[in-house]
């Protein structure tokens, strides 16, 4: 199923800038509507973002408030 940009930010907890900005980038697969041209977004690759965002986050080690 397909999502346009303000789902997939909302999915992903960021601003619709940065979901447009990562798909730009390549970040995230991006898909254009073939009448509108509007950006579209696979929920399985939204949800494969958050798996590798939260392993990410896993692995990187807190820093200690001074």
């Amino acid at each position: 199923m397909y999502v346009k940009v303000h789902e997939a930010s909302e999915i992903l907890g960021v601003a619709p800038n940065t979901v447009r900005k990562w798909g730009a980038e390549g970040k995230i697969p991006e898909h254009r509507h073939p009448i509108n041209g509007y950006r579209l977004y696979k929920r399985e690759d939204l949800e494969q973002v958050l798996l590798e965002l939260a392993q990410s986050a896993q692995q990187t080690p807190k820093r200690k408030a001074k």
